[in-house]
């Protein structure tokens, strides 16, 4: 079977919800259908709420996706990437045989690789990277 691991590097992304909103309308999910969101990393008491204080505040995002997704099984068999990752406009998604690559390469540079726990009910698969 073919790898259909997304590698999310979060040091790249932006949380700009393009991954979301093309796997969204690529897969004409209906309105309040996601099957990939974008979680705010924080204060905590809100959306897009940095952490800290002035001068140092800090905020991150991480793309989540839930069990629903498929990977767009339909674009892999053409030899086009998933919505999401195709559409990332950061390059912070990596798919399938290169993950390994980019897994390696990060490593070296002092990035830390985990996968979420089993409790938040995301998609098998899916590996992140962070400094």
């Amino acid at each position: 079977m073919a790898d259909s691991r997304i590698l999310v590097n979060l040091q790249r992304c932006t949380g700009c919800w393009t991954c979301s909103l093309a796997c969204k309308v690529g897969n004409d999910l209906d309105d309040k259908v996601f099957w990939q969101t974008v979680r705010t990393l924080g204060s905590g008491e809100g959306i897009d709420r940095p952490a800290g204080t002035w001068p140092d505040l800090h905020m991150s995002w991480m793309p989540v996706w839930s069990e629903s997704c498929t990977k767009c099984p339909s674009r892999i068999k053409e030899g086009s990437l998933p919505y999401c990752v195709y559409n990332c406009p950061n390059a912070a998604l990596t798919f399938g045989e290169e993950v390994d690559g980019e897994v390696e390469r990060l490593r070296s540079e002092g990035f830390r690789v985990f996968e979420l726990p089993a409790w938040e009910k995301s998609k098998d698969g899916i590996v992140y990277t962070s400094k």
